[in-house]
């Protein structure tokens, strides 16, 4: 028997990486995935990581909806389905990287959260995108590093980001004559190519001004000065046949579950405010057959009272939060959704859920008060890092004991609250099995925490 006949084969593929963050990697990324489509290619984009903001970007780029894969969170069998799935009709797959090419947490080899796991697993070639401002021949040591540390995978060439001139540019070359690695290309300083920032990451996708003329002059950037032609011939993915071990008997896009869907008709809110929700998530409730119905509390509206539960996504309410009070209808509907039927939050949606939110200038603003937290965006404290949670009571993502992966990031503080055990929503730990004690709330049907989940089990 065929041992690949069942499962179908995936288009090549490339990593785009980098030593460390700030490189360059996701504008290069941007522009390689602008001009591949303008060449006439179906792209597949994958954000490597929990990141749930670049993902959109690879979605306005490429026009396909991008993915998320996380090698910590993720077993191989459910990354595969989920790159069999969204990359069903492309002809290539162009993935970032997150952070460094190595970074990760201290776990099994293969499930630390790096980038590198994600392409020694499906194969996939890695370009290096190598900052060489401030460096010029030591530019390559670093890229040598890089391509040796790491047996498993494969680092093909080096696009040279932040080139000041010619000069620069000649003994950066030089260097890497000497270890054998290919330039791929070459990006000049220039201001003009940078997108705008915020204290997340990016600005969002939508809120980007002339985000289409952004990306299309990341593309002719990447048409003039990168060997696009060099790297379509180097994109690889495994065969099938090598894949069979990490992909499920007769493996359809729907065998990658994340979650379960807290409700049959889900109340989602969108806007500007509430965004932060995995394409993978959404995805995996559309094909257990769960539909969504999207409402926008920026534009004071209610979640659908035929809905039969409620999810609040985080994002930025921090920034509308004086809107968000004011919007009364919203919050009225919020309150007596939550009577008879399940709400739950992550992270600014539970923030919206507790009793008041502080914004940056310390103006403090009235909010749902279903939860009994108050949370500030004036006290600002980075939390960041993989968690994994065990529920304490039934709620929308589960039984008690459910075990769900997932990720904080957030600059928020909580203020005040009530550290009843009784009200907790899960207890936590760190990615390396470190206990942090109880996290978040569950009242009633109401249920959130700072915590954005990302797969169960």
């Amino acid at each position: 028997m065929n041992p690949s006949a069942n499962t179908p084969s995936l288009p090549p593929g490339l990593l785009i990486a980098a030593p460390r963050s700030g490189s360059g990697k996701s504008t290069v990324t941007l522009g390689l995935q602008r001009a591949l489509r303008r060449w006439g290619l179906a792209v597949q984009g994958v954000k490597c990581g929990p990141d749930y903001i670049d993902t959109a970007f690879h979605a306005a780029a490429t026009g396909r909806a991008s993915i998320n894969l996380d090698s910590f969170a993720m077993p191989p069998q459910m990354m595969a389905g989920l790159v069999e799935g969204a990359a069903a009709g492309a002809d290539i797959i162009i993935a970032e990287g997150s952070m460094g090419l190595f970074d990760g947490v201290r776990a099994d080899a293969g499930r630390t959260g790096a980038s590198a796991d994600v392409a020694a697993i499906f194969g996939w070639p890695v370009v290096l995108v190598v900052d060489v401002a401030g460096a010029a021949q030591s530019a390559a040591a670093v890229a040598l590093g890089c391509a040796s540390y790491d047996p498993r995978i494969t680092v093909v060439g080096v696009i040279l980001n932040n080139v000041a001139s010619d000069r620069h540019q000649r003994l950066v070359e030089e260097g890497l004559k000497v270890i054998g690695l290919p330039v791929l290309g070459v990006v000049r300083r220039d201001g003009a190519l940078l997108l705008p920032e915020r204290h997340l990451g990016l600005v969002q996708a939508h809120e980007t001004d002339h985000l289409d003329a952004r990306l299309d002059r990341l593309a002719d950037c990447c048409a003039e000065s990168v060997d696009i032609e060099a790297l379509r011939r180097m994109a690889f993915t495994r065969p099938a046949d090598e894949l069979t071990g990490l992909l499920p008997d007769h493996l359809t896009a729907g065998s990658a579950s994340p979650l379960p869907p807290p409700g049959q008709r889900i109340a989602l809110a969108q806007d500007r405010a509430f965004s932060f929700i995995y394409a993978h998530i959404l995805e995996g409730w559309r094909q257990q057959g769960a539909e969504m119905v999207p409402f926008s509390p920026l534009a004071n509206e209610a979640p659908d009272d035929s809905c039969d539960s409620c999810w609040l996504p985080g994002g930025y309410p921090e920034l509308h939060a004086g809107t968000l009070s004011g919007a009364t209808h919203f919050l009225e509907g919020l309150r007596r959704f939550a009577r008879t039927r399940p709400v739950h939050g992550e992270c600014g949606g539970y923030m919206v859920l507790g009793r008041t939110l502080e914004d940056a200038e310390g103006v403090v603003h009235p909010m749902a008060g279903l939860l009994p937290v108050n949370t500030s965006h004036a006290r600002r404290k980075l939390h960041l890092g993989y968690r994994v949670a065990h529920l304490v009571h039934d709620c929308a993502l589960g039984p008690a004991q459910s075990r769900l992966v997932g990720h904080e990031f957030h600059y928020a503080s909580v203020v005040e609250t009530d550290a009843a055990p009784e009200h907790a929503f899960a207890h936590v730990s760190d990615a390396e099995g470190r206990e942090l004690g109880l996290a978040g709330h569950r009242i009633g049907q109401v249920s959130g925490s700072f915590f954005h989940v990302i797969c169960a089990g």
